[in-house]
């Protein structure tokens, strides 16, 4: 089974789904956005995706007046979750500019009304973060539209995806292994379960969402058969926020993309064949013939 998402084909047999998670290192600021843009799409990335809140309704009550030192002085982390929230004109500016460049571009609803707020905006799908997966009415409302579905399968049991998955349907859903620790060491990174997930949820493609520092992980997954691939990018990972640490700087997301190409053409289709480049060795090596 495959998923159409934009012009690409997620699943086996076609190309890894490369996916710029802008997330909240834009820092509230469209300029910024617009430079996460551009490196994704230098890249030769597809997609770009960003996360959208109704702050008042998805900061967890318990969080909401908890102080924060930000760049722009203390404030409570409610104030700052208002303060880095794009609104609708400024969603069409970085809209437009991801189309311009030729990407797909979605978001994270973290909250019922963000569905409708980015339905508005026609994105052409939806990622749940893995923080959602409980979350049902969020996910019914994202079933309703009918769109794509990437869900991240991070910090739940397997029993919790089973009821994701009952309640979005897997008729136009790809899901994403990740361990949601930031940043994410190896021994937690538990690529097998990339099988796992696709023996669980036969026919539903399988990728990889990951925050660990470097590409080694993320280059294992995709010749594990990840069919999509997410990684939070940064313009610094120095810059103030909590992701900016787990992120791809633009080299380093150069050299992932690249490599994620490089290695999907040397897995090859499993036929054992003598290939144009062996039959000079051949018959310089080989003593004995058939």
């Amino acid at each position: 089974m495959t998923v159409t998402i934009g012009t690409s084909t997620i699943g086996a047999g076609n190309p890894a789904y490369l996916i710029g998670e802008i997330g909240l290192n834009h820092n509230g600021d469209v300029d910024i956005a617009k430079r996460l843009i551009d490196v994704a799409a230098d890249a030769g990335l597809q997609a770009v995706k960003f996360q959208k809140r109704t702050p008042e309704i998805a900061t967890p009550e318990h969080m909401k007046a908890t102080t924060r030192s930000t760049p722009w002085g203390e404030m409570t982390y409610l104030e700052y979750r208002y303060r880095v929230e794009f609104d609708r004109e400024q969603y069409i500016e970085i809209g437009d500019h991801a189309t311009l460049r030729g990407l797909d571009w979605f978001a994270s609803p973290w909250d019922e009304p963000s569905v409708d707020f980015l339905e508005d905006l026609n994105v052409v799908a939806y990622k749940i973060a893995s923080a959602s997966v409980t979350d049902l009415g969020l996910l019914r409302a994202v079933a309703a539209t009918g769109k794509p579905v990437i869900l991240s399968t991070g910090m739940s049991t397997l029993e919790q995806i089973d009821r994701a998955v009952e309640t979005l349907g897997t008729a136009r859903l790809v899901l994403m292994h990740a361990t949601s620790t930031y940043p994410m060491p190896a021994e937690e990174a538990n690529l097998r379960m990339i099988d796992t997930l696709a023996l669980r949820y036969a026919g539903v493609p399988v990728g990889y969402s990951g925050h660990e520092p470097g590409l080694q992980i993320s280059l294992a997954a995709v010749a594990l058969g990840a069919s999509a691939v997410e990684r939070h990018i940064t313009l610094d990972r120095t810059m103030w926020g909590s992701d900016h640490a787990a992120s791809l700087e633009p080299h380093g997301l150069q050299t992932l993309a690249r490599d994620v190409r490089v290695i999907e053409t040397a897995l090859g289709d499993g036929i054992k064949r003598i290939f144009p480049g062996e039959q000079a060795p051949m018959a310089k090596l080989r003593r004995v013939g058939a």
